[in-house]
């Protein structure tokens, strides 16, 4: 048995927006915080803040609202751009999924 695999994403001339990003911001949403969902993702807070602010340049909005460190430390919030753009991809993912699906269920049937 084989698995169909793809890669899609967003880009003007170069990608924006991809699973990648998708996942961190889902993970910001879930601990609230980029320092722990860079940490889930194996990833330096550095590259997933960078990855972050480089797609809120490219796509002239704001994904995240951020708090600052203080006694009870900092944290990040997804705006309603972000939590928009995600229902977005991924109801245009679930597309292309069943898409694929039926497609190769349909080739491989004749």
């Amino acid at each position: 048995m084989f698995k169909v695999r793809y890669k899609i994403w967003l880009e003007d001339d170069a990608p924006i927006f991809g699973d990648g990003l998708y996942e961190l911001l889902q993970r910001v949403e879930q601990f609230g915080s980029i320092s722990r969902a860079s940490q889930v993702m194996k990833m330096s807070y550095r590259e997933a803040w960078g990855r972050i602010h480089e797609a809120e340049n490219r796509l002239r909005t704001k994904l995240l609202y951020k708090h600052a460190g203080g006694e009870m430390g900092g944290g990040a919030e997804l705006t309603p751009a972000a939590k928009e753009l995600m229902a977005k991809y991924r109801k245009f993912r679930e597309g292309v999924d069943m898409s694929i699906a039926r497609l190769f269920n349909e080739s491989f049937r004749q």
